[in-house]
């Protein structure tokens, strides 16, 4: 490890455009030293590994290139994570951009504040239309001490918006090879560990929306791989939360509960009866175990036994009224 050193890692899957932004951003911090790891994960396109290369033959000093097969943005974090050598890490998405200054007021405000291990700043969100929306994005406007509990609810802040110390993300270990929720289960590892915040009340990061790919915009909420990624992200995060000491009847773990309720429902109607079964059986353990009686999910649970997960979900539809997107969706009241 270097000391003082910010390591950047941005994954990149077809997006040359985009990554010369994102490098772009970093290279403008106003503070140094800083390395960046672009890691190219089996990009096919004709143009983003020569975009990555001439990047790093203009800044050879700063800039390595890391190629491997496409895998998903955890496993090329993963990668760059294992080649970093700096004191602080920045994960940064290919498509979004820091602002010149988060490097110098986040790793100053970590310094001054001994005991933190992730320091974050306001996230700014601009549109698919190029519009710069004012307000902070989801809670990086609001001073938070730790991550828990509030992490269980939501992913509340970006990829781009926190700079962690190198302790913490080995503490926390390897990223997961998931496609999808990937970034929320390790943010709720580094919770798990206690993870103690510094919030620093100035804009560091830009959150970019775009018409292009981007693996967590949804097509087909019923599609079996993309509900089996979320399934297995969500019961870690669940663990994370039981390791952390989170009490199973903090209104954080009953709203959890109700969200694999409404996964598991999900799962069912889209041919995935284990991993149905295992999260109604999650939800209900939260929810006895904070007291709750959860008619509705063991009734439920006891009914697609009887007849299946597809048709206790027909069922449940017949019965509500609803279209069946509707139903799947959670739409309906419980």
């Amino acid at each position: 490890m270097i000391p003082d050193l910010v390591s950047t890692i941005i994954p990149v899957h077809n997006r040359p455009v985009q990554l010369q932004q994102a490098v772009a951003s970093v290279l403008a911090q106003n503070y140094r030293p800083i390395e960046i790891l672009v890691i190219d994960d089996g990009s096919n396109d004709m143009d983003t590994a020569a975009i990555a290369n001439q990047l790093q033959a203009a800044y050879p000093e700063e800039i390595r290139i890391f190629s491997r097969p496409n895998g998903g943005p955890g496993l090329a974090r993963e990668t760059g994570r294992q080649a970093a050598r700096g004191e602080y890490i920045q994960y940064l998405d290919s498509d979004d951009v820091l602002l010149p200054n988060k490097f110098k007021i986040q790793v100053t405000a970590l310094r001054q504040q001994a005991g933190a291990d992730v320091a974050y700043g306001i996230t700014l969100y601009r549109d698919a239309s190029n519009v710069l929306h004012p307000e902070p994005l989801k809670a990086t406007g609001i001073p938070i001490p730790c991550m828990f509990p509030r992490f269980l609810l939501e992913r509340w802040w970006e990829t781009a918006t926190p700079l962690y110390r190198r302790s913490i993300c080995d503490q926390a270990g390897p990223w997961t090879d998931l496609c999808l929720e990937e970034d929320w289960e390790y943010d709720c590892r580094i919770a798990a560990l206690g993870g103690q915040l510094v919030w620093c009340n100035q804009i560091v990061s830009e959150h970019r929306d775009h018409d292009g790919v981007r693996l967590s915009r949804e097509v087909d909420p019923l599609d079996p791989q993309r509900l089996e990624q979320r399934a297995r992200a969500k019961t870690l995060i669940l663990g994370h939360a039981v390791r952390y000491g989170l009490a199973y009847s903090s209104p954080e773990m009953q709203t959890y509960a109700r969200s694999q309720f409404l996964l598991a429902r999900q799962c069912g109607a889209g041919g995935l009866d284990g991993w149905a079964e295992s999260l109604i059986s999650q939800a209900l353990k939260i929810t006895r175990e904070g007291q709750r009686r959860g008619l509705d999910l063991f009734l439920y649970r006891q009914l697609a036994r009887a007849v299946g997960w597809k048709a206790a979900f027909r069922l449940a539809e017949s019965l509500s009224g609803t279209t069946g997107l509707q139903a799947v969706l959670g739409k309906t009241s419980q």
